[in-house]
């Protein structure tokens, strides 16, 4: 599955999760449940799915930790129960908004129905991925009856509703009979190059899929190494990463912790081994747009195409400091990656990513990593073609060197 696959598959977390876990079963990683007993294997690949989210890892039997961390979900908007609206001619689907999502984009472009379904089979319960094969548009207001729209246009997502049928539907009509559900109106475009040379990449959901990609793509492209290497991809982090699955909760630390536990380490063993692993947090950031450049900070400012990007932030929106950032840029210097530097504007609030969040409950030092891009929290966003080339050198780059504490020096190789 190459990137604009993986783009227009994975229209959810739970479908990036699962796309993410056929690349790692094709790749030869062995599938392994929460609920079970693990035998882990040194050298061999690993992965754990809960809801949204997938922890894939190479376990070594010693050694540290290398980590990189990214989100499943983006902007779009989630069904409620009971969803669908009929007026007496239409239907309509009553969805509020998930996420931070520049709704206005969503207008009068396809959207797809996605997400999971749990049916009943027995006594069973199973949860299945479902994508419409049929497509819905959230209408407009003509411009002949909102003549202020260009001026100034505020979305109330509660009285805009999803256009799903010219007859009485349910949900059940449209996915099936189901004990409940967990459904998203989420953009359809298919990714496409754009630009006179085709030098950029548009596409939906670029944030953060961009990111869970490549670092799963890298894992299985790195060789075993004497420290257990991982990607972490989380789903819910776009509403605060507060879920049962999400950066904040207990899903990295426990993976972390039975690793250690089949290591036979101490937890005096498996601290230490903490205090000496990295953390590669991977999220997007904002490009100097050419029509705004004004909205960029003056003297870190990121453009299309000048490779990846450290973010940082006083208020610890992003969590490199100035050991991580110096270790990132050693090991990027040894592989030759370009490297820029972003902040935001000190007069703008700044946006956070999962990394301060998963931290919170495993704490490991770590820096805050992207691409540039603009649009972003759009229903399709864009990213030169060259960063994303960048990118994968530097989780290669990353996952192949060799990070030693040593008294008050840290040594990268």
């Amino acid at each position: 599955m190459d990137v604009c696959e993986f783009l227009k598959s994975s229209y959810t977390a739970y479908h990036a999760a699962e796309h993410a876990a056929a690349m790692c079963d094709k790749a030869g990683f062995v599938r392994l449940r929460e609920q079970d007993i693990w035998r882990l294997e040194g050298g061999k690949g690993y992965y754990v799915v809960r809801g949204g989210s997938i922890v894939a890892f190479r376990y070594a039997k010693g050694g540290k930790f290398r980590i990189v961390a990214s989100h499943t979900d983006s902007p779009c908007l989630k069904l409620k129960e009971n969803a669908a609206c009929f007026d007496g001619t239409h239907c309509r689907l009553n969805a509020e908004g998930y996420g931070g999502g520049l709704w206005y984009t969503f207008f009068d472009r396809p959207l797809a129905l996605a997400g999971r379904v749990i049916r009943e089979k027995g006594d069973a319960l199973t949860a299945e991925l479902f994508t419409s094969d049929f497509r819905i548009v959230l209408p407009s207001l003509a411009i002949h009856q909102n003549r202020e729209a260009n001026e100034k246009f505020a979305v109330n997502l509660q009285t805009e509703l999803a256009l799903a049928a010219l007859n009485e539907t349910s949900v059940s009509d449209m996915v099936g009979p189901y004990s409940a559900y967990d459904l998203f109106l989420v953009p359809a475009e298919e990714p496409f190059s754009s630009g006179a040379n085709g030098e950029f990449l548009t596409s939906p959901r670029l944030d953060d899929l961009l990111g869970v990609y490549t670092s799963v793509a890298s894992l299985l492209a790195a060789e075993p190494s004497s420290d257990t290497l991982v990607a972490a991809c989380f789903e819910a982090e776009e509403i605060g990463s507060g879920t049962q699955s999400g950066a904040g909760s207990d899903l990295l630390r426990n993976i972390l912790s039975r690793i250690s536990n089949a290591q036979k380490r101490s937890l005096e063993e498996e601290l230490a081994a903490y205090s000496s692993s990295l953390v590669f947090s991977l999220d997007n950031a904002h490009a100097v747009h050419p029509n705004h450049p004004e909205k960029s900070d003056p003297t870190n400012r990121v453009v299309l195409g000048g490779g990846v990007v450290l973010k940082a932030h006083a208020g610890g929106a992003y969590t490199t400091d100035g050991w991580t950032s110096a270790i990132a840029r050693k090991i990027f210097s040894g592989a030759g990656v370009k490297v820029q530097t972003f902040y935001n504007r000190s007069d703008a609030k700044s946006g956070s990513t999962l990394g301060a969040i998963s931290m919170r409950a495993v704490s490991i030092p770590s820096v805050d990593l992207g691409i540039a891009q603009l649009a972003m929290h759009s229903a399709v966003e864009t990213a030169a073609w060259s960063d994303i080339k960048e990118l994968e050198r530097a989780l290669a780059a990353f996952y192949q060197a060799e990070i030693e504490v040593a008294g008050n020096e840290i040594i990268v190789k």
